[in-house]
């Protein structure tokens, strides 16, 4: 089982060289101050800085009886 994709896009608020300042910057060991959507050659990932998105809601008020039986 797979926990952690492959194909994440680089970015300073989930790197490990960075820690979070505010929601617009991050202080990067390597580069200083920057924006979270930055991103540099020393990029390393940190799985547990990374949020993952909500997952959707289930409307409910759509389903019926019918929709539950085999």
């Amino acid at each position: 089982m797979k926990l952690f994709r492959k194909d994440i896009d680089p970015r300073c608020a989930y790197c490990e060289w960075g820690r979070q300042i505010n929601e617009r910057d991050v202080a990067c060991v390597k580069k200083g101050v920057v924006p979270v959507e930055h991103h540099c050659r020393a990029f390393r990932y940190d799985p547990l800085k990374r949020v993952p998105p909500r997952p959707a809601a289930l409307n409910t008020g759509t389903l019926k009886d019918e929709d539950f039986s085999l």
